[in-house]
């Protein structure tokens, strides 16, 4: 089999470009890669080996032309089964949307595909893409390439147990609460939520979401390396006015001082010593690197967190209770029966009164992160979870959702986050959380480079 399932996505861009391999021989390397790992992982749920190849043929000729193949030229990527993808059907994880099949793709799905990426396959997500674990009872269950009683993560475990296996070496995957950082971190990789309206996506399969997921859903990618991130990142941020949502920032902003803030425990989260370890070894990196680091608490996490909740069941008052009583998915019906134990049904006056106190927390976070530009925190409190770990007990979902703080209150504000995996305590990846303010991932990128050091905690992995 070609080893060029190995290469990074920058890494076959240039020598597909430079005609030096075709996009249809990576191609045919990524397929033999997930042919000879995916039945042990069930990360790819839908396999499109012509339809790939046939796109992958179609940018030779292209090249062959002399034409411009774009930033990504022929490199294999999926696509994560809650968004639209022309000819295939949007499932989110469910049975009762298995016949769901869009008639065009998302604005990030196109944009995609308008840069070169070929696609192969679309991944796995917990139904209603409401859980930091895998499985549903439509497409099953998805395992983590790095170590198998571990979970791969959600929402997007799919997608990051795909890239860590190097079947791709991008994954698109989607974040509202930690569903791109959660599982980069549970699988070794790298992760981007970018900002509010960075990344246009909007499926047109069903009606605008709520204001909930208006605010705080996005599009973004998983990958090996950093420098693929922020050439997926780039390739994904093209403007689209199909979503409402889109901001035309610019991907560099004006220079700031190299200061990060450091926080452990972010509002007296119980922070692991192996996760401690790993943010303090980050912010050693940084100062070796000339970034002045200020240990200090965040603005509030805890109400952050409260808010988005609120916010999620006020969306899932209007049709997604009985949704999850129609598909009856056990998984699903446990994690949003002790949501609610947290959080009841909110009316209009709650609505009002959290959508008031986002303001506010959004102001403290804005000036916070003016005086600290990056901020290096946890991306959960825990080493990767015991697979299925939250529907094991009310116990055990408290556990997680206490470790997840940090993964679910960023979004409310809408704030770009990026996991950089760092290395493994025994079979466990772990890595750190960066946060900066809106449109700045440029920040977030330029201190991953540096905390990423030589990559090789990422190399791809052979699932046992």
């Amino acid at each position: 089999m070609s080893e060029l399932w190995r290469l990074s996505a920058s890494e076959i861009a240039s020598k597909v470009s430079r005609r030096e391999v075709s996009a249809v021989e990576v191609v045919d390397a990524s397929l033999a890669r997930l042919a000879a790992v995916n039945p042990k992982l069930n990360a790819v749920v839908t396999e499109m080996p012509e339809v790939a190849r046939t796109a992958a043929a179609a940018l030779d000729a292209r090249i062959a032309k002399g034409e411009q193949p774009g930033a990504l030229a022929g490199v294999p990527v999926t696509i994560k089964v809650n968004v639209d993808q022309a000819g295939y059907a949007t499932t989110n994880g469910l049975r009762i949307q298995k016949d769901l099949i869009a008639k065009e793709d998302s604005p990030v799905v196109a944009n995609l595909k308008r840069a070169g990426a070929i696609v192969v396959g679309r991944t796995n997500t917990p139904a209603f893409s409401l859980r930091w674990f895998t499985r549903n009872s439509l497409h099953g269950h998805t395992l983590n390439p790095r170590d198998a009683t571990l979970t791969p993560g959600g929402s997007s475990g799919g997608s990051a147990s795909a890239v860590a296996s190097g079947i791709v070496p991008i994954g698109h995957a989607t974040d509202i609460a930690g569903s791109i950082r959660y599982p980069a971190y549970a699988c070794g990789l790298h992760g981007l939520r970018p900002s509010l309206g960075r990344i246009p996506a909007m499926n047109f399969s069903a009606p605008d979401r709520h204001i909930g997921a208006q605010l705080m859903a996005t599009s973004g990618p998983l990958a090996r390396t950093m420098k693929d991130i922020r050439l997926a990142f780039e390739a994904m941020a093209v403007e689209d006015l199909r979503d409402p949502w889109y901001i035309p920032a610019p991907l560099t902003g004006p220079t700031v001082p190299k200061t990060a803030a450091l926080c452990v425990r972010p509002d007296g989260l119980n922070t692991a010593p192996e996760v401690e370890q790993a943010l303090r070894a980050a912010a050693a990196r940084l100062t070796d690197a000339g970034w002045r680091i200020i240990e200090t608490e965040t603005p509030p996490l805890r109400k952050a967190v409260e808010v988005q909740l609120m916010l999620w069941l006020a969306e899932f008052a209007r049709g997604g209770a009985e949704a999850i009583a129609r598909e009856a998915d056990p998984d699903a019906n446990f994690v949003f029966a002790e949501m609610r134990k947290l959080c009841p049904s909110p009316g209009v006056a709650e609505l009002m009164d959290g959508l008031q106190t986002r303001a506010r927390l959004c102001r403290e976070w804005q000036l916070f992160l003016k005086q600290h530009p990056v901020l290096i925190c946890p991306v959960s409190g825990e080493l990767p979870f015991p697979d299925q770990l939250d529907v094991s007990s009310p116990a055990g979902f408290l556990r997680c959702w206490e470790a997840q703080m940090p993964q679910i209150g960023i979004p409310l504000m809408g704030l770009p986050g990026l996991t950089v995996t760092t290395g493994r305590v025994g079979s466990a990846p772990v890595g750190v959380q960066l946060v900066a303010g809106r449109y700045r991932e440029d920040l977030l990128l330029a201190a991953g480079d540096i905390i990423e050091g030589d990559g090789s905690a990422t190399a791809p992995q052979d699932p046992a």
